[in-house]
């Protein structure tokens, strides 16, 4: 039985012309189009564009965590115990920003000034 269906499916596939779409799309031939947006190919350009991407999403996750601790601490209606949770979330956040900053710089300053590595 899976035969015939597999006879079945073949037979017809062989008539339908494949519409191969360029994978390079509107971003051009260093770039790859893809759900992300234009995703380059070469090593340094794709190494600075996932930096870019990572750190803008801890950026993000840091906002919507400081925002989430200040409403924390707005709507706690005195509450000791709340106050210090949405201090801590906040304080949490802050720190994490700061360490993916800090993580940047020590980054460039090992690859760059360090190892001397060229392009980054």
């Amino acid at each position: 039985m899976a035969f015939v269906v597999f006879t079945f499916i073949f037979t017809f596939m062989e008539s339908f012309p494949v519409l191969a779409a360029d994978i390079h799309g509107d971003c051009g031939a260093a770039k790859i189009d893809s759900g992300l947006g234009c995703i380059p190919i070469e090593q340094k350009e794709f190494t600075t564009w996932l930096l870019n991407a990572v750190f803008g999403i801890a950026g993000g996750i840091a906002f919507l965590l400081m925002v989430y601790g200040f409403i924390v601490i707005a709507t706690s209606g005195g509450d000791e115990k709340k106050i210090a949770g949405g201090k801590e979330t906040v304080t949490s956040a802050l720190m994490g920003l700061i360490f993916c900053i800090f993580s940047v710089f020590i980054l460039r300053l090992i690859m760059l000034d360090i190892l001397q590595i060229p392009g980054l």
